[in-house]
């Protein structure tokens, strides 16, 4: 997930109210999810979201779901919105280790931002055909 247009809030409003930004993100973000599951920054505006035992389905819903809970943040002295893109990759579907699933994330996360922002994306898994 990486909060969108991050660097202009920044620019515009300050590193102090960038910062509190980040932490109502990350209030929103421990609210949202359930007790077993982990977000936290991965670094500048992206984090990472950790959510054992669950599917390409689950993952897309708590996705969508912390999405739209990032939507609805209004940070007082920032007159413009809250928004985030998420790429959403799962174990083992789209990799086995993971490096290569933090990279398939990435992937999916870049086509959320090239398709407009503010949404969720996931990996396209292509099956390996046999003749």
């Amino acid at each position: 997930m990486t909060l969108d247009h991050f660097k202009a809030i920044n620019d515009t409003y300050g590193h102090g109210k960038g910062d509190d930004v980040l932490a109502a993100v990350g209030a929103v973000a421990a609210s949202t999810v359930r007790a077993g599951d982990f977000v936290g920054r991965f670094g500048g505006e992206e984090f990472a979201a950790v959510l054992p035992d669950t599917d390409r389905a689950g993952a897309l819903e708590a996705a969508e779901k912390l999405r739209a809970a990032i939507a609805t943040i209004t940070v007082p002295g920032i007159d413009r919105p809250i928004t985030a893109s998420f790429g959403v990759a799962v174990m083992p579907d789209d990799a086995g280790e993971p490096d290569l699933l933090l990279r398939e994330a990435d992937r999916a996360l870049y086509s959320a931002k090239r398709a407009g922002r503010n949404r969720v994306e996931t990996t396209t898994v292509v099956a390996a055909t046999t003749a």
